[in-house]
């Protein structure tokens, strides 16, 4: 896909469907859905995934992000102070979403990668969960991707992803609590490192 052009034309027909798309993120590839029942209905049987696990939502920025959950203001410093795409912050949703986005606490993640950004620009936040079936490991080609889930190529935005672990996953705490120790707790461990958030937070202080 040519960058300039923005996404195939096909792509954003299937969003606007409610069916799922792949497209690549600066990790792995993403299986893309609207944040609504009926596209996460589809979604979630193409992966086979139980509806306990939930799946995080991809934007372009925080700007967009902040139509749907409160952003704290340090929020912005955090993803600067890491490599884009690094970070997938879970935060308080404005209006209680469907259960397998989190309801109440939604995790989104700022997308790094150029056409991953251009088609959320266009199609508004969607789904950023890996493109493999549930319990098995996922591949970097988006094309694959789609074979292995049974979706047809054009249900893919072709390319290959760098791959290597996944985003580090954190629940921003912006209630204002005073007995909350940290702005954050790490809920899974990725690119960036325990110790790297608490250098960075230490530095904040």
């Amino acid at each position: 896909m040519d960058e300039a052009e923005g996404p195939p034309s096909d792509i954003i027909e299937r969003v606007q469907r409610g069916l799922p798309i792949i497209y690549p993120t600066s990790t792995l590839p993403a299986l893309g859905c609207l944040p609504n029942s009926e596209a996460l209905d589809s979604l979630f049987e193409v992966k086979g995934r139980v509806e306990s696990k939930l799946v995080s939502l991809g934007v372009c920025d925080l700007q967009q992000a902040s139509e749907i959950v409160n952003v704290p203001e340090l929020a912005q410093e955090g993803l600067d102070a890491f490599p884009p795409g690094s970070l997938t912050l879970i935060l308080p949703a404005h209006e209680t979403l469907d259960p397998r986005l989190g309801g109440d606490a939604v995790a989104v993640r700022v997308l790094a990668d150029a056409r991953a950004r251009a088609l959320v620009a266009m199609t508004g936040p969607l789904t950023a969960t890996s493109a493999n079936p549930s319990g098995e490991v996922p591949v970097d080609d988006c094309e694959a991707a789609a074979h292995i889930l049974n979706l047809p190529t054009s249900a893919a935005i072709s390319g290959k992803c760098v791959g290597g672990a996944p985003s580090t996953l954190i629940r921003w705490n912006v209630s204002g609590d005073p007995s909350q120790d940290n702005d954050w707790t790490i809920i899974r461990e990725g690119k960036v490192s325990t110790e790297e958030i608490q250098a960075w937070s230490m530095q904040r202080t």
